[in-house]
């Protein structure tokens, strides 16, 4: 069947809506250039005067239940923005009683706890109707004992449970040297966010209280029960029992009045976190550590009129989202314009648009201005390196990542700007710190060198499924991309060992795992973009990779996986048809098979008879990963970016026109710049 055949089916079974395409085109040529054009100018209307894209990112109701209870830190237990997120939980909750973590999932046990923690704290009565079916749902899930460690931090931090119940964050942990394998810098740099301001916060132990007549007691199976997570390995000898016995030696030093090194520790944590304050919009940027910084600077008897404690208040605030019109609040976990702005750039680029069209012009401008030239938690590892790279918010200078630096590199190195020198600077650098930043084994993690230490893992208060930044397969082909977009050869040793990385990582099926997006459709579609860039997606290992992209397909012609692959392999690539997946899933194809396979034309078919008519494409899965299996994210602008750049892709190779190359540094450049491989 021809593609114009496919387009005439999809068009008029698809069950687009109302806005989407309703009958075929006089030819698949037309109908390929209108969707594509009419995407392009929806993102040229969407672009800021600034220069850059922004598109909201979403979570799950944690967030929201985490402001209330922070709001009633503040003391404003009485503001209207309470009852506005309470409603926007309430209206998340399942018919089963319970709140899940990602759309179309089953209740979770933390989110349940947290959103029946925060209605409380919003007025709901315990014995309400739909709190006492989550008070239900919560213990048919294993009870408060079995939460994750930062609910039982929070909880304990107001009082509701007591401090035994927590694992130990002592601040100490600052004082531990750097050839010790458990200091701050072997943990992630989110973990780092995260923990060092809970760790001044366990040392103070302020006296917050939940009010009145609201306990948590109702929500164990057995009331005052031991966390699930401090059980005892079954076996004598196992790095669970090591650090449960380290966190029973830590608790009886912090039972001692004697800590002779509690000063110091305490000093060196606020350090650490004033400093990284000074050059950010809140710690990390994302939500939980920039809402720890508030929490430790309280307790350390700040108060909200206080400069840094305002600002920093300030800050967070910008991530609410008001509906005015179902009067809900919503929050933000993180923000996103470096990375929007980059796939958003990318994806004009390979639509067609002029190189020096004002639009591209102005991106580029903004992402050079946001370079990121001065120090960061990565230079611990990683201290041969000049700074280059570029962070995911809007300031974020301790934290340049890698995913972001490689979108942002291919984005500037195909505009044409009238200042050559400051763009090709700019690119040098970043070029650099990117190699720079490349793992032993050949990959990449996202922002930190070497950072794979896996015993780390068994730490009680590493329930959060994210204590490691090793290297990963999505990040790694971002990288190799970008190197390939900027002429290296596949058999430069940067290359070869990022190829033998991405080799031993592929499963037997033929798929990769995506850490950072959903899931092995991800995976797999960013390693295929990857080697097609550098000239090997003919390789055995591609060929099988996309066998498996066939294989999943879905009958629809779209391609779609649920969140619950995470859980269970079994579930690879089996979900509902959505914008970004089936965008993926073309892209792969794109990479190995052209543009003339069927299963290319059928996913081109279901993009464009999807399409509604102002551009855009709906969405309402979760397609983006913050940690598996514990937070997951939907970021909104991946529903038109990416199905943009798949079609423009398709329309290219269908035409044979060969890419704009625009900026190449090539590798001698490099190493003249920092004589580092990494």
């Amino acid at each position: 069947m021809t593609l114009e055949a496919r387009l005439r089916v999809e068009v008029s079974s698809s069950g687009a809506a109302p806005g989407a395409a309703a009958a075929p085109r006089r030819n698949v040529e037309s109908e390929l250039e209108r969707s594509i054009s009419r995407s392009v100018d929806w993102f040229l209307s969407a672009q800021s005067r600034e220069g850059y894209w922004w598109g909201e990112l979403e979570a799950d109701t944690t967030l929201e239940s985490d402001y209330i209870l922070y709001l009633h830190i503040l003391g404003e237990s009485k503001s209207e923005r309470i009852e506005k997120l309470a409603k926007y939980i309430r209206e998340r909750q399942l018919p089963d009683g319970g709140w899940n973590i990602f759309c179309g999932g089953p209740a979770e046990l933390n989110a349940t706890v947290k959103a029946w923690v925060a209605l409380r704290l919003a007025g709901d009565a315990a014995a309400s109707t739909h709190l006492d079916r989550a008070r239900k749902k919560i213990h048919e899930l294993g009870g408060l004992e079995a939460t994750n460690s930062y609910v039982r931090f929070y909880l304990a931090m107001v009082g509701a449970i007591d401090w035994s119940l927590v694992p130990a964050i002592p601040p100490e942990l600052m004082l531990l040297p750097d050839w010790c394998p458990i200091n701050i810098y072997e943990m992630s740099s989110w973990t780092r966010g995260i923990v060092i301001p809970l760790a001044i916060v366990y040392a103070r132990k302020p006296g917050w209280r939940l009010p009145d007549g609201i306990t948590v007691d109702e929500l164990f199976l057995r009331r005052g029960a031991k966390p699930r997570s401090f059980k005892w390995d079954k076996r004598v000898i196992s790095w669970k029992n090591v650090f449960l016995a380290l966190d029973r030696g830590v608790k009886l030093y912090e039972s001692s009045p004697w800590k002779p090194f509690r000063k110091a520790a305490l000093a060196r944590a606020r350090t650490w976190m004033f400093e990284r304050l000074e050059r950010s919009e809140g710690l990390g940027t994302i939500y939980p550590a920039m809402m720890n910084s508030i929490f430790a600077l309280l307790a350390e008897g700040g108060d909200t009129t206080d400069p840094l404690l305002a600002r920093e208040i300030e800050f967070l605030a910008r991530y609410e989202i008001e509906d005015q019109n179902k009067d809900t609040l919503r929050v933000q976990p993180c923000i996103s314009p470096l990375w929007d702005t980059a796939i958003a750039m990318v994806s004009l680029e390979e639509a067609g648009l002029d190189p020096a069209h004002p639009s591209l012009l102005a991106a580029s401008r903004w992402l050079v201005a946001n370079q990121i030239l001065g120090p960061g938690d990565w230079q611990a590892k990683n201290r041969k390196a000049a700074p280059g790279g570029w962070a995911f918010e809007f300031r974020n200078d301790f934290y340049p990542d890698v995913d972001d630096t490689a979108f942002v590199l291919m984005a500037l190195s195909r505009v044409a700007d009238p200042e050559p020198s400051r763009l090709r600077a700019a690119i040098r650098r970043g070029l650099a710190w990117l190699v720079s930043m490349q793992n032993g084994d050949g990959g990449w993690g996202a922002f930190d060198h070497e950072n794979n230490l896996q015993f780390l893992n068994h730490i009680p208060f590493a329930d959060h499924n994210a204590m490691l930044d090793p290297s990963t397969a999505d990040v790694t082909a971002r990288a190799v991309e970008c190197l390939g977009q900027m002429g290296w050869s596949p058999k430069h040793p940067v290359l070869e060992r990022a190829r033998a990385y991405l080799r031993s990582d592929q499963t037997p099926d033929g798929s990769w795992f995506g850490r950072w997006g959903v899931n092995y459709v991800y995976g797999t579609s960013g390693v295929l973009r990857a080697l097609e860039a550098v000239g090997v997606a003919s390789a055995p290992e591609c060929r099988r990779a996309a066998d498996w992209l066939r294989s999943v397909q879905n009958p629809d012609g779209g391609f779609g996986e649920s969140i619950l692959s995470y859980y269970d392999p079994a579930l690879k690539a089996k979900g509902p048809s959505t914008a970004s997946q089936t965008a993926w899933g073309l892209i792969g194809l794109l990479a190995v098979v052209g543009s003339d396979d069927p299963a290319v034309e059928r996913a081109v078919a279901w993009l464009i008879s999807h399409q509604n008519e102002d551009g855009t494409w709906d969405e309402d899965e979760f397609t983006g990963t913050g940690f598996p299996q514990v937070f997951y994210l939907k970021y909104h602008l991946y529903r038109n970016s990416f199905p943009l750049y798949a079609l423009a892709r398709y329309d290219n190779l269908r035409a044979g026109r060969p890419k704009y190359v625009g900026v190449q540094v090539p590798a001698e450049e490099i190493q003249q710049t920092n004589g580092y491989w990494g």
